[in-house]
């Protein structure tokens, strides 16, 4: 599997450095620093002024970036596999995006930004931008990632199971890892008082969703994983952060939700309200 390691040199990019442990050895590990150069924003400026003030800053921030790479490569966990350094230039997410889907990348490898909930909302953030738009996995380093032995698996149907099932079965984690599996129903009961017919229906779908979860966990144990499993009524991302608080999980693996494009910017999806507020990183299947 080819992973993509974007930094930026901030704390939470080298907590993605050091993530890489975790993980199983790559076929090919990128590193790659994006230098975003500010334009100068003054009307007044003659263009030759202005593109000169432009190249300094450049060739300041390339060098800035290639001294960046060479110390995270410095700091590579010793068995994460063959390495290579990019230095590109433009927007961060977008070059993040683009290389992975050029270079057929399985995973990215990132630190999260620490941005406020509002502002990444109307404004976008790069974790935020690539968790919407990459189409392979991505592990969001939003805390120190201090152990990697207990996972928290959402589930939220069929097709989500089917797709946890083919990227567990990649080998993804350098160590055995307990995974436990959660399903979340949402209460079916109207807000009026109902009767034991309406309780009956939902023990029954309670029921039903326990089975399932349960049927994911016998297919997990035979490739080899440990595995429990609960079933609950409730909000998805309120259950997800609850059960967080219960169990104490190293890393939160789901995959995506939600709509596509512009709808999922501004709706939002349970992964993206997790980004905000899970208490371990995050790791996004497609």
């Amino acid at each position: 599997m080819k992973i993509l390691l974007a930094v930026d040199g901030s704390d939470y990019s080298y907590e993605a450095v050091r993530a890489l442990k975790y993980l199983r050895k790559a076929d090919q590990l990128m590193l790659l620093h994006v230098l975003n150069v500010p334009r100068p924003a003054y009307p007044m400026m003659m263009p030759e002024v202005a593109d000169e003030l432009y190249r300094t800053a450049e060739r300041s921030m390339r060098e800035d970036g290639e001294r960046l790479l060479e110390r995270v490569r410095s700091l590579l966990p010793p068995h994460t596999g063959p390495s290579t350094t990019r230095l590109e230039l433009g927007s961060p997410a977008d070059m993040i995006v683009e290389l992975a889907k050029r270079e057929q990348v399985g995973l990215i490898v990132m630190g999260a930004r620490g941005v406020g909930p509002i502002k990444e909302r109307l404004l976008g953030s790069v974790a935020h931008r690539v968790l919407t738009y990459a189409s392979c996995a991505k592990l969001i380093v939003t805390t120190p990632l201090r152990a990697l032995s207990r996972l928290l698996l959402p589930i939220a149907g069929e097709a989500d199971a089917n797709h946890a099932l083919q990227f567990l079965k990649l080998n993804p984690f350098a160590s055995p890892v307990e995974l436990r599996l959660l399903t979340v129903l949402p209460h079916t009961l109207p807000p009026w008082p109902a009767g034991s017919a309406a309780f009956e229906l939902e023990a029954t779908a309670l029921r039903s969703a326990r089975e399932f979860i349960d049927g994911v966990g016998v297919q997990l144990r035979s490739l080899g994983y440990q595995s429990t499993a609960e079933a609950v009524l409730g909000s998805p991302v309120q259950a997800i952060i609850e059960e967080c608080r219960k169990t104490n999980p190293d890393l939160i693996l789901m995959g995506s939700r939600g709509s596509r494009g512009l709808g999922r910017l501004v709706l939002g999806s349970v992964s993206h309200a997790l980004l905000h507020h899970s208490p371990c990183p995050l790791l996004v299947f497609s």
